[in-house]
């Protein structure tokens, strides 16, 4: 299992929860959930696939800032 997170500009639970839906609607997969209370504003993706770069894409298309954290 793979656990990818991401430092995002999301600080609406109703952004996160849209957004939650929309990437598990194109990874139906793997388990995807905001920690808004974290000072980042934290997105973490779980699955078998590294799909960073497919994330940060996602993101900047909804017009949100998402930057992996390593």
């Amino acid at each position: 299992m793979i656990v990818a997170i991401f430092k995002t500009d999301i600080v609406q639970e109703k952004e996160a929860q849209e957004i939650v839906e929309q990437l598990k609607n194109k990874l139906p997969t793997y388990e995807i959930n905001f920690d808004l209370e974290d000072c980042d504003n934290i997105l973490r993706v779980y699955g078998k696939n590294d799909k960073t770069n497919f994330v940060v894409r996602f993101m900047s298309n909804m017009g949100f800032q998402c930057s992996p954290i390593l």
